[in-house]
This record gives C-alpha cells, structure tokens and sequence, in this order.
C-alpha cells in the first residue's frame, strides 16, 4: 500500500495531493495514509505535510527499493519478480536458495549491505550499505553447460552498455567479466551453476558494482585496484553522481542483460562474443595463466564461442583458458 501512495504522489509531480482524495482512491482510512506516509519518511523520502494541502513528495533521494527498481523496467523477463533487502550475506546465496524453491526465470534479488559477499576464486567483496549495486539473478537457460561462460560474458556486457547509456562512461572488460576504469576494477561478476549430467537446473549470475564509495572506503590493500563510479567521474570529469540514483542503473543494468541474454538462448552466441570483444581490454596484452600448481606467461590472442580465453604461452603452446580453472593477470598491473 505505501508504494501505491508513493505512485500517487509521485505523480502529482510535485503538487500536494490530500489525505482524503488517497483515502479515497486507494480506499483506506486517512489515519491509515498518515500511517503508510511514516514509513516511506522512515525509508528516506521527503514528504511534506500539511493540515489543510495533504501531503507533497519534494524529494526523492538515491533509494533502492521494489518501488524505484520495477517503476519503469522495462523488460519482459528478468526484473519481474524482485527482492529488495536492507541486508544479507549474499545475494547469490539468497538466490540460490530462491532458485531450489522453484522461483521464476529472471528472479532478481538486491540487497543495500552484503556481510559476506565474494568475487571469483573464493574472493571476498566489499559490500558498504547504501554504496553500491550488489545483485543476483536467476536464470534457467536453454543452452548446454560447456556455453554457460557466454553468459557471464553477457552479464559484464550488459554492465558496460548501462553505464554508457546512463552515464556517458566507457568502461572496458578484463576477460573474463571485470568491469574497468581507467585500470581499477568497478565491477566483479560471479557466477555459479547447479546442474545434473548435461542439464542446467539454474545459473545465478551475481553483480557487484562500486557506485558511490570514496577513496577511504575500500580497504588500504585494494586502493589500487578499485574504483566506483563516484571517484572515475569526480577524477575523469570533474562531476559527481548526486542526480544520479542506483535504481537507473539497476534498470539499465537489468534491460541490457535481457537484451544480451535471448541472444544466449536463440543461438546467437556469435554475436554475444563479438559484442564482447569490443569491450575487451585483455587481447593483445601479455598475461601470466595460474593454473593450479602451474603457471604461463603468454599473449592473449582472443576468445572462442564457449568464451575460453586463447593464451599463446612462451612454451610456444596456445592453451584454452576457462575462467573456473584460472586466474589470469596482466603482467604489467591489474589488467
């Protein structure tokens, strides 16, 4: 009910709108409006009230809610079915738990705070409240597990294009899915599979983007390695992102990965990959391959139809590298 006050308001576009004409059109009492407007205060809107007007939203600050995330997604699937909370360990985890109960393709769960979220390789990820965009969505693809890395490669697509579309920035993607500016990360894609012999039950694909964080926010050994979004555009452009709210790019975020994702699921993986490519800030560079006790150093060459990335080593052999199996790092710096 609050979030159908919340609509009500929000389309006054600014005028004061009555408790009894709320009362009236949502068919609940004036005492239980009043009720409803306390706690959208609480969340952090600013409502003015007054005795003889109603009540007038004035301002609506950087939220993220069911209400600012579904207000104007425009996707057919993925979106559909929301989870908004103010904390939890991960949203992967939480989406794990949500696809084993049967939830619908294309469930998405968001949480403010993470108290244990987690990168590639068992890596942890800092998740401040109210910082960043931490995010996971379900999906029950109609592809074969050994395609399921174009996935991941679609998700940190999607990422790129929305903060293009939104923001005007050019970010570029370390294989396999490491969102990039100006050499620091901003983005960390995770994804994880549950399947049985050759069919996949679901694929959660977990999102951590750095929005808002300042400098001093990331822990001292990653300082150089991280980046939000807040920092590249004070540096790069001398902005900030005050008009700027996480809900837009969570909606951006959403559409463009349904957009990557039917390509996945009509065959067109082709395209998926080339797309990437444009992206792609590893080709060409020199790289050293961890894997398990062994470790390469090499070229990266390109990227084959399952997404494996292709390393001419110096031993003189072109390995296949899967992104579950190793960590590859520039040897010149983070990317």
């Amino acid at each position: 009910m609050k979030y159908r006050i919340l609509r009500k308001l929000k389309d006054a576009t600014g005028n004061y709108v009555s408790g009894e004409q709320l009362g009236i059109d949502l068919d609940v009492s004036r005492t239980a409006i009043w009720k409803h407007i306390k706690e959208l205060k609480k969340e952090g809107y600013v409502i003015e009230s007054s005795s003889k007007k109603g009540y007038r939203l004035s301002f609506v600050p950087d939220i993220v809610n069911l209400s600012e995330v579904s207000d104007g997604l425009n996707t057919r699937i993925i979106g559909k079915n929301i989870h908004c909370l103010s904390e939890i360990d991960s949203t992967n985890n939480y989406a794990k738990r949500l696809a084993r109960e049967g939830c619908e393709e294309g469930t998405v769960v968001i949480a403010n705070c993470q108290t244990e979220g987690r990168g590639r390789m068992g890596r942890s990820w800092h998740s401040m409240g109210n910082k960043g965009i931490w995010m996971s969505v379900v999906l029950r693809p109609v592809v074969n597990p050994e395609e399921i890395q174009v996935i991941t490669l679609a998700a940190s697509i999607a990422v790129v294009s929305a903060l293009n579309e939104v923001l005007g920035i050019e970010a570029g993607i370390k294989w396999p899915n490491d969102v990039i500016l100006d050499g620091k990360k901003v983005c960390g894609i995770l994804t994880e599979m549950n399947m049985e012999m050759e069919r996949i039950n679901f694929l959660i694909s977990g999102i951590g983007l750095n929005f808002s964080q300042q400098e001093l926010d990331f822990p001292e050994e990653i300082r150089d390695k991280a980046t939000s979004v807040s920092l590249y555009l004070k540096e790069r452009c001398g902005t900030d992102i005050s008009k700027i709210k996480r809900s837009q790019l969570i909606k951006m975020i959403l559409f463009k990965f349904e957009e990557v994702y039917d390509k996945v699921n009509s065959d067109n993986g082709d395209d998926v990959i080339n797309e990437w490519k444009k992206y792609c800030i590893t080709l060409g560079k020199e790289v050293c391959v961890n894997y398990r006790t062994k470790q390469y150093t090499g070229t990266a060459l390109d990227v084959d139809i399952k997404g494996r990335l292709l390393v001419r080593c110096s031993d003189g052999v072109t390995r296949e590298v899967s992104s579950g199996e190793v960590s590859v790092r520039g040897l010149l710096g983070y990317i």
